[in-house]
Parts: structure tokens; C-alpha cells; sequence
């Protein structure tokens, strides 16, 4: 995970009210649509907290133009949230008594009058409806019009050094239309986009890991150089395999066969098929079957600069390399969006549950919780439900930056992994030993200190912290009815006396010195392009890798959708050989891996860098015994696929 992995949407922070829409729609009621006059329903959370009046820098003009969605709340929005509570709950009766597309739609979307009412109501002010989807209605037109629609006056706010335009009060909508609106996005103008999270670099810019390697962990010492934890360190790992992940995650005989699995990223890599192909070849996994891989692709991709679109290839090359290796005969459909930003990510989201491409949903990018602003909290979690009825599961990398101090100053988690309706995986450092055996797992979290000039030391060892799993408590989520009993009350209650959503709820293989390798068509400083591997790591290999092995434990059910997976998850914490319990310091003696790297990431030609990294020294965020906000409930171990097959 080269990137910090989530600048996402430039930095906004939450408004007061998120609380109350997030918190509504995690615990299955409607968000509310308080009055704001006798004739309007305000639109809870779509005047962003730093529009505030000291930093008002006046009116936006009358003329400048605004294009926003207007998402509908569908005709029954408790009623949504009730059942996609209801069929994931594995004590309730309707468990896993999916609806298909169509019957999720006529029974909680919106119907065609509501669609005709706010088509006229947006048009009656004077914007132009440029689109219409089962979710929402786009519009575009200038600001004076978007005030009349939306019934508050649109400012220019400053935001750290830029300035933004946004509402002066909280936007709504004519009572009339009876709650039709779920919320507004775009009435502000601060970037809402997300980035991916991987250490994967551009093909454009090649990158290689020097040796020596570790084949598994531990089998290469490095013997010559100084002790790490009163010990000689072995080598990083050259990178695992598909047969080494298999085995420490409990796969036996299952390869996800007749399981479809989803990838979601911006934008795509145009060899992918070719990189996968060749990696499989080479590395001993299945050959993909003609038809296997998919792509659903937009027609146009647009802001492919701002978001450095090349930067993306890799990342769907790691995820769709990953969910075949784990499991190899799961039908893979790459969803690729038109650019970083939220609104086409949604789509994205939409467009897997509105076909049901997939029953099981991966997704590697993000942003800060402190980013997200409660309109597209609340569109977000709208498709998540209209998943959930279906059967469908979505999965989000916890974050790469441990607890976002490092990277923000605040401690934090990450969005959407925070949302009450999805699978937040966090990463571990995995150690496989000879003959694929499964040894132990640490939380990931990584200290590096370099050899020193006379080769004798580590310069302060253990060294300045670099990365770790994303975790913790969440600021403006409720605690969910699956966490409670299960996470601790300290970190439940650390931003809230009530409770709050704990992230994350799982964890596999994260660490980028124990990580996995991954090959992708790259350009050389010669200028030719050439498939190479390297190996990578970041919460975005855990999600992917916990995705595939869903994708086993459906295999092993029959074939039945699991669905929205945590409360299944949470039911069987506890019970033997389901989970490994992580724990950072599983040998009590202090772990570090020695790298060896190039220092133009290319050969030897620049010279060679020489570091120790720690393991299980994540930030604040600790791996402990049980529940933790590094690991969740720990990862698979290798009951866990075979504890679905008693459902």
C-alpha cells in the first residue's frame, strides 16, 4: 500500500448531525425528515460543519452552476433496514430468505409517482433532470435555482487554504412529497472522492523487491546482520502464494466453484487478463476458465488525472489475482467505476446489487471517517440494505494507516468500513512455515529501523512507525446489535457513553513485508513493457483474500448466499478452531523481518537499502487476546469454512 490510502474526499469534516442519519439507518429506522417549516422537510446532514459563519466568505453567485443527486428514500425505508436486519440475522426466522432485484424493488423503491413528483418538483425550480436511476434523480442548472429547490441560500466557505461552496443551512425538501427524499449530494462543491489502498506502484513506473527472500517464514536467516529482539531475523517473505494462503486459512477441498465474487475499484487495467493468466501459470494456481473473469466497465472514464487512474491497474490486478488464488474456481466480475469520486464509486456499488452480479462483494479504497459527510453516509448505507435483502455481502478494507494519527493528527477510523452494514477486514502479519503449516499471526503494524553505517546496528531500533491495520471506534456510527457482548465496552463506548461501531470485524494477511506476490505488466526504464511480480501488501490483500474465503464457506453451504456476513460472524466468535485469536506478540519474544531493497525500486544500480521491520507495532491499536480493534474477532482458522456447512 503505497498510498496513504485515503485522501478521499479532501478532508471535510462530520457535521453534528451525522450521528443521527448513520445512526438511524445502522439501527434500522428511517432517517428523519424533521420539519424545517410547515411546508418542508430538511434534509438532515447536507450542510457540512465546516460551513460555518466564520468562514462565510458570501454568497456564491447566482449564475455559477450546481449538479447535484437528489437520492430517493424508496417507499418503505424502515422497512428496508428491517429486513436486511432480519435475513442476515441467523436467529431470526427470515434468515437468509433473499429477495431477488426485482422483488427488492417493488418492495422498497421508490415508485413511479414518487419519481414523477420530484422530477417535477426539481424542474418546477428550474433545473434540468440530466438523469434518472432507481436511486436517484441528477439535475444540473445554476445556483439560483438550487436554492429555490432546496430551500437555503448557497455560500462560499473557506476550507483550510481552499474555499468551497456550500449550504448556508441544511437543504430540503417540500413536505409534499411525503419523505420521497432520502437526502442531496454535490450542493457542496469539496472533492468527494476516494483513493485505493495498496503499495502497488503505476505500471508506468516499475518496481521490484531485491533479495534475499524467505521462501516461507523463516527459512532464510540473516545471519550476518545485527540481532532484532535478542535474535537473528529471518529474510522477508518473497511473497505467498495462493497454496500457502489456502492452507493457513482453512480451505481443504474448496475452491468457491459455482460462488460469483465482485471487485469494485476505479477505472481498469487494460492487461488484466494477460497479468492474471501468466501469474496463475507461474505460481500454481488454477487456470482461469474461459468466461471466468469479468469486466463491467463504464463507457466513459472521466477525472483521470485528479485520481491517477494508472495507479488503479495495480490495484485490481492484486485483488483479482488474490480472490483466485484463495479461491480458484469462483466466477470473478471486475466492476470498474468512471473515476475516484463517491458518486461513481455508487454506481459502481448499485450497478452489482441492481443486476446481482455477485453474491460476494470486495472493495479496496476509502477515505477517513472525518471525510465523510452524512448525505452519501446515507446513500451508502442504502445500497449496503438493498445488498443485504438480496444476499449480497459487501467487504471494505479497514485502512492502512493504523489509527490515522500519523497521517491526520486525529485519531480515527476509516469510511466506508465504519458503516454498520459491511465486513471491515483488518490485516495481520502472517508467518506459513515449511510445508504451508499455519505458525501465527501478529496484528499488522510496522516499526523499520535501517543498518546502521558500519553495518554493526539498527539505527534506534525498533525504528519510527510506517504503517499498520486501520481500527477503532467510530465517531458517528451506533454500535450495532452484532457487536454488543462481543467488542469490549472500553472500546465501544471510547467516543460515545451509548456505544459505537468498532472496526474491524475480521482480519487476514495485511503486512507488506509477510504479504503476497502479485505480477502486473509494468514499463521498464528501457521503456519496454514487461510482466513482473513483486511483492505487496495493505488491507487492501486482506479484503479480497477474506472475500475468497467467504467465497469457500458459501461452496461449503450448499451454495447458499451468505449475505450480509456479521452477524453469522459475531454468532460464532468463541466457538474452537472457528478463529485465529491474534494476538502482537504470539512468540513473546518480539518478531522483525530484514528487508533488502532496491533503492531506485528497479536494480541494483543505485545501491541497496538494508532495514529490520517490527511486527505487531501498530500505532495506539493493539492486538490482543480476544476481541480486538486491530484484528476483530481474529482470522479464519480452519474450522471456519466448515462451520458454515452446519448451517
Amino acid at each position: 500500500m503505497r498510498s496513504n490510502r485515503v485522501k478521499v474526499r479532501a478532508g471535510v469534516s462530520m457535521a453534528a448531525t451525522l450521528p443521527m442519519i448513520a445512526g438511524a439507518l445502522a439501527l434500522g429506522i428511517p432517517a428523519a425528515h424533521a420539519a424545517d417549516s410547515p411546508a418542508r422537510d430538511a434534509l438532515k446532514g447536507t450542510r457540512p460543519a465546516w460551513a460555518t459563519a466564520k468562514a462565510d466568505k458570501g454568497a456564491t453567485s447566482n449564475n455559477a452552476q450546481v449538479k447535484a443527486r437528489v437520492y430517493l428514500a424508496g417507499r418503505d425505508s424502515a422497512g428496508l433496514a428491517a429486513y436486511a436486519k432480519a435475513v442476515s440475522d441467523p436467529n431470526s426466522p427470515l434468515y437468509g430468505k433473499f429477495l431477488k432485484p426485482k422483488q427488492a424493488e417493488a418492495r422498497f423503491g421508490a415508485t413511479k409517482a414518487q419519481v414523477a413528483a420530484v422530477k417535477s418538483w426539481l424542474r418546477s425550480a428550474g433545473l434540468t433532470v440530466t438523469e434518472v436511476t432507481s436511486h436517484y434523480v441528477a439535475v444540473s442548472g445554476d445556483v439560483a435555482a438550487a436554492e429555490k429547490a432546496f430551500g437555503t441560500q448557497l455560500h462560499n466557505f473557506a476550507k483550510g487554504s481552499k474555499t468551497y461552496r456550500a449550504p448556508a443551512k441544511t437543504a430540503s425538501a417540500p413536505a409534499a412529497l411525503k419523505g420521497a427524499v432520502l437526502t442531496v449530494t454535490g450542493l457542496d462543491n469539496a472533492p468527494h472522492k476516494a483513493q485505493h489502498k495498496d503499495q502497488l506502484p503505476p505500471p508506468d513506473a516499475v518496481f521490484k523487491n531485491s533479495g534475499p527472500f524467505s521462501s516461507y517464514y523463516g527459512s532464510k536467516i540473516a545471519s550476518t546482520l545485527p540481532d532484532a529482539y535478542g535474535q537473528k531475523a529471518p529474510y522477508a517473505i518473497k511473497g505467498y502464494t495462493g497454496k500457502q494462503l489456502r492452507s493457513a486459512y482453512g480451505a481443504g477441498k474448496y475452491t468457491g466453484k459455482h460462488v460469483r465474487i465482485a471487485i469494485t475499484d476505479a477505472y481498469a487495467s487494460p492487461t488484466i487478463a494477460f497479468d492474471a493468466a501468466k501469474y496463475a501459470k507461474k505460481n500454481g494456481d488454477a487456470a482461469w476458465k474461459t468466461g471466468q473473469l469479468h469486466q463491467s466497465l463504464p463507457k466513459n472514464y472521466t477525472k483521470t488525472e485528479e485520481c491517477g487512474a494508472a495507479g488503479w491497474y495495480g490495484e485490481e490486478t492484486l485483488d483479482v489475482e488474490a480472490v483466485h488464488a484463495v479461491a480458484p474456481a469462483a466466477d470473478v466480475t471486475y466492476v470498474g467505476a468512471a473515476s475516484c469520486y463517491d458518486d461513481d464509486l455508487l454506481d459502481s456499488l448499485s450497478k452489482i446489487v441492481d443486476g446481482h452480479l455477485a453474491d460476494i462483494v470486495s472493495n479496496s479504497w476509502g477515505d477517513i471517517e472525518a471525510n465523510q459527510t452524512p448525505d452519501l453516509a446515507a446513500a451508502y448505507d442504502q445500497v449496503f440494505q438493498f445488498g443485504a435483502v438480496q444476499g449480497i455481502g459487501f467487504y471494505f478494507s479497514s485502512g492502512d494507516n493504523g489509527d490515522e494519527v500519523a497521517n491526520t493528527g486525529v485519531k480515527q477510523v476509516d469510511t466506508p468500513a465504519n458503516s454498520a452494514w459491511v465486513t471491515a477486514v483488518g490485516g495481520t502479519s502472517l508467518a506459513v512455515g515449511k510445508g504451508d503449516k499455519y505458525q501465527w499471526e501478529t496484528g499488522w503494524g510496522t516499526e523499520k529501523a535501517s543498518l546502521s553505517a558500519d553495518g554493526k546496528s539498527w539505527t534506534n531500533f525498533p525504528g519510527a512507525y510506517t504503517s499498520g491495520a486501520g481500527g477503532g471506534t467510530s465517531r458517528t456510527v451506533p454500535q450495532p446489535y452484532y457487536q454488543k457482548n462481543v467488542v469490549p465496552k472500553a472500546l465501544a463506548t471510547a467516543n460515545n457513553a451509548a456505544g459505537n461501531r468498532v472496526v474491524p470485524d475480521i482480519a487476514a494477511i495485511a503486512d507488506p513485508n509477510t504479504g503476497f506476490l502479485v505480477g502486473q505488466t509494468q514499463t521498464f526504464p528501457d521503456g519496454s513493457e514487461q510482466y513482473s511480480e513483486y511483492r505487496i501488501g495493505g488491507t487492501s490483500l486482506a479484503a479480497p483474500v477474506i472475500a475468497a474465503v467467504q467465497a469457500l464457506a458459501q461452496e461449503a453451504r450448499g451454495g447458499k448466499a451468505l449475505g450480509f456476513a456479521n452477524p453469522a460472524i459475531y454468532a460464532k466468535y468463541g466457538k474452537q478452531g472457528v478463529f485465529h485469536d491474534v494476538t502482537d506478540n504470539p512468540t513473546g519474544s518480539g518478531l522483525a523481518v530484514v528487508r533488502i531493497d532496491f533503492v531506485n525500486g528497479v536494480d541494483a544500480a543505485d545501491g541497496l537499502a538494508t532495514s529490520v521491520r517490527s511486527l505487531g507495532k501498530d500505532s495506539s491499536l493493539s492486538a490482543v487476546k480476544g476481541y480486538d480493534d486491530v484484528t476483530g474477532v481474529g482470522s479464519p482458522a480452519n474450522g471456519y469454512v466448515q462451520s458454515y456447512r452446519r448451517h
